[in-house]
């Protein structure tokens, strides 16, 4: 996206509502209401449902007086922000206290002990919970301490984990994990327990990228990618050069984990799936109407690059020149995720394995406390330490294409339904792993079938500790 929003946008924006509509631009703001004043700000400027809340409007306040009243009613940014979102339309806009934590998890770095889990309602029980573990960081105090995946625990501290509890459970900075047998959805706690504690850990997002060679003609690229971070764009190229050095026939992307993250990333992956669509458009941005007024059509227009610019990393895009791709998704699947999904089934063929994705089809941006908005603009508050991240954009492919509800395998691209078996995860990047067997069969094979084998589907997942993090299920566009 080629938007310099930054200097121009909110200038003028903001301009307009404090100059035409109040009296007097340099009326003083109080003290107690200055983050109140950015939060509405912020979104008067770029909400994607501006036109959508009355207490948003340009004309709403005639003056800077009224304006501050308004906001003296709500004695936290938070309650403000709420009031001032358009729910239930909005699920996903955010608003920090610490940006810090914010920026660091952009880039794969959070509190975390590196265990990452899920939580599942026990098949015969409406309130008891166990986790799952998912994976684990290297490195982490979860990998010292040997967790592995595939282990189930219901108890954290000795109380057992129910769904009013875990939020409170989970919080603390160290805790211990009663571990216990699977027993068909039921579990039974062992007599073992696995101390961990959390630290600032950062994870690369590029879990796994192998090869595997399932006969004569099939060498296949399998790449686990667990968030759309810039920081590791060069990781996630050098993979894709080792698929193209070892002449790959087909590659598998496991989304599965992935809640998504950045635009830019997810045009980089795609282009270096295919290659063969340099400059035409990947995806199509639509802002609120004062936003989409302020720049021609173009600038609204994500397209396909062979190049690799984020401002750290200047490279090539090492592309396969792909006519078909499998993804491997689930529940926890998300934003940026289907994003690659969505504009991608608009050139080559699109196979899904797994389960129904999150549909989430709009982004956000980070806004800070300045005039313009951003980090680097002038009088940035540092009195606080409140962000921003409001839904500002939709999303959809060159044909107008997004998914509000998810994508289903085998409903709204060819693909086999098939969640995962807690009792049964396998090896992640090997065969033992029923999601990869089953999309390895699948693409050899072309057969979908009803799969019924899986215990998964009998129980049903409410929470993944991917949510923890200030970048759960977000997906944004860097300004500049």
């Amino acid at each position: 996206m080629k938007l310099k929003l930054s200097l121009k946008i909110v200038i003028a924006l903001v301009s307009i509502v404090l100059l035409s509509h109040c009296s007097s631009k340099t009326e003083n703001i109080p003290e107690n209401i200055e983050v109140n004043h950015f939060v509405w700000k912020g979104l008067n400027a770029y909400y994607l449902w501006q036109n959508s809340k009355p207490d948003l409007a340009d004309k709403r306040f005639n003056s800077q007086r009224a304006l501050n009243n308004y906001l003296s009613g709500f004695p936290t940014p938070e309650l403000l922000f709420e009031n001032l979102l358009f729910r239930p339309t909005d699920r996903f806009s955010m608003i920090f206290n610490d940006y810090v934590a914010l920026e660091n998890a952009f880039q794969g770095i959070t509190l975390n002990n590196g265990m990452e889990f899920g939580l599942v309602r026990y098949r015969t029980s409406s309130s008891n919970v166990f986790g799952y573990v998912r994976y684990v960081v290297p490195g982490s105090d979860a990998s010292i301490n040997g967790v592995t995946r595939g282990m189930i625990f219901n108890q954290i501290d000795g109380k057992q984990i129910t769904d009013t509890n875990y939020g409170t459970l989970l919080s603390s900075n160290s805790y211990s994990i009663g571990l216990a047998e699977y027993n068909d959805g039921d579990p039974i706690a062992t007599e073992n327990s696995i101390q961990l504690t959390k630290s600032q850990l950062e994870e690369n997002p590029v879990k796994i990228a192998t090869v595997l060679d399932e006969g004569v003609d099939n060498k296949i690229g399998y790449l686990m990618y667990n968030q759309f971070s810039s920081s590791f764009d060069d990781e996630l190229n050098a993979a894709f050069l080792t698929f193209k050095n070892d002449n790959i026939s087909d590659l598998i992307v496991d989304l599965r984990y992935n809640g998504g993250g950045s635009v830019r990333t997810a045009t980089y992956l795609g282009a270096m799936i295919t290659g063969g669509f340099n400059g035409e458009i990947f995806s199509k941005q639509v802002w609120n109407e004062k936003v989409m007024a302020e720049f021609p059509e173009e600038d609204f227009l994500n397209r396909f690059t062979d190049k690799i610019d984020n401002g750290v990393v200047s490279e090539n895009i090492n592309s396969l020149n792909l006519s078909r791709v499998y993804f491997i998704v689930s529940g926890s699947t998300a934003s940026a995720s289907e994003l690659v999904i969505n504009s991608l089934r608009s050139y080559i063929d699109v196979f899904l394995v797994g389960t129904e994705t999150v549909g989430k089809q709009v982004g956000s941006i980070t806004l800070y406390d300045s005039d313009n908005l951003q980090k680097n603009g002038l009088n940035f508050n540092t009195q606080h330490n409140y962000a921003l991240q409001p839904i500002v954009l939709e999303i959809a492919n060159k044909d107008d294409q997004n998914e509000i509800n998810g994508f289903v395998p085998g409903t709204t691209l060819p693909g086999v339904v098939l969640s995962e078996d807690y009792g049964n995860l396998g090896v992640l990047g090997e065969r033992s792993d029923p999601l990869l067997d089953r999309t390895i069969r699948y693409m050899l094979t072309g057969e979908r079938g009803t799969e019924t084998s899986s215990r998964g589907l009998h129980s049903e997942e409410i929470y993944n500790s991917k949510l923890a993090s200030p970048t759960s299920n977000n997906m944004y566009v860097e300004l500049h």
